[in-house]
């Protein structure tokens, strides 16, 4: 058996998986698992991921979870180019410093931003008032300027010179606020740049197709999620809220 990987592309962490996989002519089978209809809480998918979440990979018999994981693990068997996780000791240290930074900062943030502006009113058929919004945009702004002054700073990528996995990580997880609407590239042209080369280096047809679900997200509609996930949706949503 191949390798397969169980993805949903509404998802950060799936996108990123797929564009490199994809971008490094990786062959997978690509197992689609769809979040909005409870297709990761069923007995069969358990089977792969007992933790109920996607991404994960199975390998033969091996199977594994969490996307940086499984970006490490593609790495090493596919022998990838030194540029994705350099062997160079300083500058995979700077990979791994953003990859361990950025979960409860870009990711936290952006996806609070978006789950505001989209899926709560989605769910409530009410918008988050303007000021927890406002407040939400301001949590990511904060992030946004750390990332720009500690990780990105004058360098074409975080890295360096090349593009790495903490470019592709960092890049998908700001593509879903700004698929909920929010502009963080407009004004932030160092910002800007960084975007087009990371996606120049993957290649811009890619970066395009592993968006387009995410994109039109604008036009999901309650009806469907799968029922017994929308009350669970909508008290994990109003407590961060």
């Amino acid at each position: 058996m191949g390798l397969e990987l169980y993805l949903d592309l509404l998802s950060q962490p799936c996108r990123a998986l797929y564009i490199f996989a994809r971008s490094n002519n990786i062959p997978f089978e690509f197992k689609r698992v769809q979040l909005a209809k409870g297709q990761h809480k069923t007995e069969e998918f358990r089977k792969v991921n007992v933790l109920m979440k996607v991404p994960a990979l199975k390998d033969g018999s091996f199977t594994l979870a969490e996307s940086i994981a499984i970006l490490l693990y593609l790495v090493q068997k596919f022998k990838t180019p030194d540029h994705w996780y350099p062997a160079d000791l300083q500058k995979r240290a700077r990979v791994d410093e953003y990859l361990s930074w950025q979960h409860i900062n870009i990711r936290a943030k952006g996806s609070k931003l978006f789950l505001s502006k989209v899926l709560l009113p989605l769910i409530t058929g009410q918008p988050l008032p303007p000021e927890k919004l406002e407040f939400a945009t301001e949590e990511l702004n904060v992030a946004l300027k750390q990332f720009e002054e500690k990780f990105l700073q004058d360098k074409p990528f975080i890295a360096g010179s090349e593009v790495s996995l903490a470019d592709l990580v960092a890049l998908v997880e700001l593509m879903q606020p700004v698929c909920a609407g929010y502009a963080l590239f407009e004004d932030r042209p160092a910002l800007a740049a960084w975007r087009s080369r990371v996606e120049e280096a993957v290649g811009k047809e890619l970066f395009l197709e592993a968006h387009q679900d995410i994109m039109n997200i604008k036009n999901l509609t309650a009806d469907q999620f799968a029922p017994e996930l929308l009350e669970n949706f909508k008290q994990q949503l109003l407590k961060q809220n």
